[in-house]
């Protein structure tokens, strides 16, 4: 993979400048514990960037970058613009040992044939592990024929290789054998885990965290879950988006939300009691908006918010 990555930026002593990207210079502040992988660090400029600059400067996609980002690889800072990357970030992980290649590293995606390529072992060996939940899928996305296609870390995979090495070969355990044969499939609830840990890990703010653990609910769900209409339409304006997807995917929009959307009895009771501490914390904090007009669009439940998929929280899952 080229590796586009100024030279000067990689072996340079001193400060560098972001107008070197083409970016003005914001002043910025760190979004504090909450941010992934902590506070941009001590001593920077307080200048940032945005996503596309930083990820030019760190030879990385779009994709590569945004995951990076998810998984605290690469740590932002909120300013007035949103959340952009500090300038003394970059510095820190381009003088990173080993980069850019054990960044790429930590980054390397695989899907089922790779990976079970990658471990020495068959490809329905590899999915049988998944669905006992031995890893959880840091991605997935809709193919045409409308399946399902699960990826994975591969550095998730070859450090489950390590830890367990002797569910790589021989029988299958009678216990996980009989998990399997009776439908059990973890592979969902895995990626939702993940995937609320990140945004929750984004924010301190109460309202929004609340929001984060409500976005795996439907809308009958959460009515029955928040009473307050008010506090409804607040936790759906700020639950962010799960996965991105395109405008085209609305005629695979069913087959995303069985995966967003936590269906099992025991996961939604799990879910809705840390929903009901979240919002006691919430509460304490400020209350939900209560505008003065009538009833509108906020309040109907049955509006789909576009783009706004369901998941939950990884202390919801309580397994593995």
């Amino acid at each position: 993979m080229a590796v586009r990555v100024d030279q000067e930026l990689r072996e340079s002593q001193g400060p560098w400048s972001p107008e070197w990207l083409g970016e003005p210079s914001v002043p910025g502040r760190s979004s504090g514990p909450g941010d992934p992988g902590g506070p941009a660090g001590p001593g920077g400029s307080g200048e940032s960037v945005a996503f596309g600059a930083a990820a030019r400067a760190l030879g990385l996609s779009t994709r590569e970058f945004e995951l990076a980002v998810q998984l605290g690889e690469v740590r932002t800072v909120t300013t007035g613009l949103g959340r952009r990357v500090a300038c003394e970030e970059l510095r820190r992980v381009t003088a990173a040992e080993g980069f850019p290649e054990a960044l790429i590293a930590r980054l390397r995606v695989v899907g089922t044939a790779e990976g079970a390529e990658l471990l020495g072992i068959t490809q329905g060996r590899l999915t049988r592990l998944a669905r006992g939940g031995f890893f959880a899928p840091v991605r997935f996305y809709v193919n045409r024929y409308r399946a399902v296609v699960w990826l994975y870390l591969a550095s998730d995979l070859t450090e489950f290789a390590v830890r367990q090495p002797e569910l790589l070969s021989g029988r299958t355990p009678p216990g996980l054998s009989a998990a399997l044969a009776a439908g059990e499939d973890w592979r969902a609830a895995k990626w939702r885990s993940r995937r609320i840990g990140q945004l929750l890990a984004q924010t301190e703010d109460p309202w929004e965290r609340a929001a984060v653990l409500a976005s795996v609910l439907g809308s009958v769900e959460l009515a029955s879950a928040v009473a307050d209409p008010y506090e409804r339409a607040h936790l759906r304006e700020l639950r962010p988006a799960l996965v991105r997807t395109r405008p085209e995917a609305g005629t695979v929009r069913d087959v995303i939300d069985t995966v967003v959307t936590a269906d099992d009895a025991r996961e939604i009771r799990r879910y809705r009691a840390a929903l009901a501490s979240s919002l006691d914390d919430a509460r304490r904090t400020r209350s939900a908006p209560r505008p003065d007009a009538g009833p509108g669009s906020a309040l109907d439940d049955r509006t789909p918010v576009p783009g706004r998929p369901r998941s939950l929280w990884q202390k919801l899952i309580g397994r593995r």
